[in-house]
């Protein structure tokens, strides 16, 4: 019985963590990798039946497990079929979304030279036709939602700009995105700007990396 528990709830693991990942548009290697799952999944209920392994729950819960990756791999298929990435299905086509069903949040990542100019914290006067892209997606289809917008830099010390440091080059980024944000629609209340200097990084902090951790996201919050 212990064996088969710890079974399940590695199995678990691995279909939650790709149910999850979303944002990737890479449909067709997630939904295979997924179905393998599932078929591992189907594989050790239809065992736990036959060998009449395990309690009446544990099969129960196991049965749910593989009725939702079923219902999982399902809606993967339609959005494969229909050609959706997760910019697609949200409603910011074009920018590059990641959609996190468990933290209930949708983020937009804008790269810094869309933005700024290096070591700078005031917008392009081009930056500003992206956003209002985004504003309308936002009041839109989320109206009513909580918007962070988060600055983030890379982690090379400040040295020729004025700021004091990251946290406070990141802080004042992600105010620059907010007040465009407010300006164009988006309300008071619905808003908040955090700057995380280099503390969350998303790639090495070296060549092309350094640039993608030179960014500011646009979360909407769903819960």
């Amino acid at each position: 019985m212990f064996i088969l528990r710890k079974k399940v709830l590695m199995l678990t693991v691995v279909l939650v963590s790709f149910a999850l990942i979303s944002g990737c548009t890479n449909f067709k290697k997630k939904y295979n990798s997924l179905n393998v799952e599932h078929q591992n999944l189907k594989g050790l209920y239809d065992n736990c039946k036959a060998t009449l392994e395990g309690s009446a729950s544990e099969k129960e819960a196991l049965a749910g497990r593989l009725a939702e990756s079923q219902q999982t791999i399902e809606e993967m298929k339609r959005q494969m079929e229909g050609g959706k990435s997760a910019a697609d299905a949200t409603g910011f086509d074009g920018y590059d979304v990641d959609v996190n069903a468990k933290e209930g949040t949708i983020t937009v990542t804008l790269p810094e030279m869309i933005l700024f100019d290096s070591g700078k914290a005031a917008l392009k006067t081009s930056a500003k036709g992206n956003l209002d892209q985004i504003v309308g997606v936002i009041k839109d289809k989320y109206s009513g939602r909580l918007i962070d917008v988060v600055g983030h830099t890379d982690a090379d010390p400040i040295k020729k700009s004025s700021w004091k440091d990251n946290w406070e080059l990141s802080s004042q980024r992600a105010l620059s995105v907010l007040r465009q944000l407010n300006t164009t629609g988006v309300p008071d209340n619905r808003l908040r700007a955090i700057g995380c200097g280099s503390s969350r990084p998303v790639s090495a902090n070296s060549g092309s990396g350094k640039a993608k951790n030179r960014r500011v996201e646009i979360v909407v919050h769903m819960k």
